[in-house]
């Protein structure tokens, strides 16, 4: 069974060129550290050797994982995407119905959250609760501390 992920352009470009790294760069590195290592003798007693076995079963499991995360992408297409609600690739201008402060968000798949950059998961309690609403309409977000209201007060596309 192949999971279907999302992801913009920018997010599936990164996930290849990850992807393209491991293959390229680290694997004939961990190749090179295990016929380093074999060079050194008898390899029932080489613990040199059997680290680097082992880094690289790791790797090929972490490249296997990664070739059938981009089997399973989906790239979005957001000539589609609904302008009159949230959904995925909306940046979202919120306002704490408490302190009245504003915050600006884009909601993205959950790999390519980043919160320093404003970008936050569909996923996450913020992003789940934003999706769907329209500009005036408030979500009632729990978090750690209580509930939270934000007030929806724009939505535009990236």
């Amino acid at each position: 069974m192949s999971n279907v992920s999302y992801y913009t352009a920018e997010g599936l470009k990164k996930l290849r060129e990850e992807l393209n790294h491991l293959r390229d760069i680290e694997r004939p590195k961990a190749s090179q550290a295990i016929a380093e290592a074999r060079d050194k003798g008898d390899l029932s007693e080489n613990a040199e050797y059997d680290a680097a076995k082992e880094a690289q079963g790791l790797l090929e499991l972490k490249i296997a994982k990664l070739e059938a995360t981009v089997a399973g992408a989906r790239l979005i297409d957001e000539s589609q995407l609904d302008t009159s609600k949230v959904l995925v690739l909306s940046t979202v201008k919120v306002k704490n119905t408490t302190n009245g402060m504003e915050m600006t968000y884009t909601l993205v798949a959950e790999s390519e959250a980043d919160l320093k950059s404003g970008k936050i998961s569909v996923n996450s309690p913020i992003g789940k609760g934003l999706l769907g609403k329209k500009v005036g309409e408030v979500a009632e977000i729990t978090v750690p501390n209580g509930t939270i209201g934000f007030e929806v007060v724009e939505i535009s596309r990236t």
